[in-house]
């Protein structure tokens, strides 16, 4: 039987989307791109995409920055013939620099030029929101935004977002026209966000879009970082580092200890546990498989008791106080 996923407005728009949405980062990820995840089949993550969106899943969050240009076509091959049935979420402003980095762009010009690009790889003619990937430090934001506005009049976009901008941009965005979503990290290990996203975002009626739900995997059931591949990224995170194995791992048996009591996995745990949130309307998932795609929803619906809240606050307490900063 077919789980039936609760949905929530995105902010003050028309989106219903489910609390769970599906992430493309991993399944874009190349040896070029800095942000490697190991090997991914293309076949396999264009089938991960369509069980998840057959399971009811009905958002997909995506990038041109995703291995530059690999998850957008990778979305696009695989919501041939059902692009009804899902929100596309896509970004702009993030470019490749030539020396293996990037760089941040969001001249008027750039965006238009980014959005075209991403409709073709994404074999659309629209998207249902469109974000800033990142703050454009020479570009001020009142100029991005108009022409954000110009895209929707135009009808190429739907909504406008802003990810990882903080609330000083988002206030001055407001200023010109309307902003949907903030899409900002955010999962145990990663909290700054409540500090000023989620109040700032619950006052203006602002959906928030959590990125890095489980903490790139670290917080899933099966993460051995010992059998990650030699270049992958997450060997170099502040939670890979040998000092703070221990901390991490009594997290990850908090998470586990609440979700074996309900004969749960504790990926279903750390997502029912983000979902508490208020402020947060939906957690972005990173799958790379069948499997992980119908893990995603098994803590879409479940609220945790305050008692089992309480016990994870209890290790995520200790983390945050003594945790060892990534050399």
């Amino acid at each position: 039987m077919q789980l039936r996923l609760g949905t929530r407005s995105l902010g003050k728009s028309d989106l219903r989307i489910t609390k769970v949405g599906v992430g493309t980062a991993p399944i874009g990820s190349t040896p070029e791109w800095r942000i490697y995840w190991g090997p991914q089949d293309e076949k396999a993550a264009i089938k991960t995409i369509q069980t998840a969106i057959d399971l009811g899943v009905n958002w997909i969050d995506t990038a041109p920055f995703y291995g530059w240009g690999r998850a957008e076509q990778i979305v696009g091959e695989a919501i041939k013939g059902r692009r009804d049935q899902v929100y596309i979420f896509t970004k702009c402003g993030t470019l490749p620099d030539g020396r293996g980095g990037w760089s941040e762009n969001l001249k008027p010009e750039n965006i238009r030029k980014e959005l075209e690009e991403s409709l073709q790889r994404l074999e659309t003619d629209y998207v249902d929101l469109y974000q800033f990937h990142d703050p454009d430090p020479l570009t001020p934001i009142e100029e991005s935004w108009t022409e954000m506005q110009r895209l929707i009049n135009d009808g190429k976009v739907r909504h406008g977002g802003l990810s990882n901008h903080p609330t000083n941009l988002i206030e001055r965005a407001l200023k010109v026209g309307p902003v949907v979503s903030s899409q900002n990290q955010y999962n145990p290990l990663q909290r700054q966000t409540e500090r000023e996203i989620f109040p700032f975002c619950l006052e203006h009626g602002i959906g928030v879009l959590g990125w890095g739900s489980l903490s790139e995997g670290v917080l899933a059931d099966n993460f051995d970082i010992d059998k990650l591949d030699p270049m992958d990224f997450r060997r170099r995170q502040l939670y890979a580092q040998p000092e703070n194995h221990a901390k991490v791992q009594s997290i990850r048996k908090a998470f586990r200890h609440v979700a074996d009591a309900h004969r749960r996995t504790m990926t279903n745990a750390v997502i029912a546990w983000e979902l508490m949130r208020p402020a947060l309307t939906g957690a972005i998932i990173g799958v790379r498989n069948e499997n992980e795609a119908r893990e995603m929803m098994g803590g879409a619906n479940w609220k945790l008791t305050p008692a089992e809240m309480s016990s994870i606050q209890d290790v995520l307490a200790v983390w945050e106080g003594s945790r060892v900063p990534a050399g």
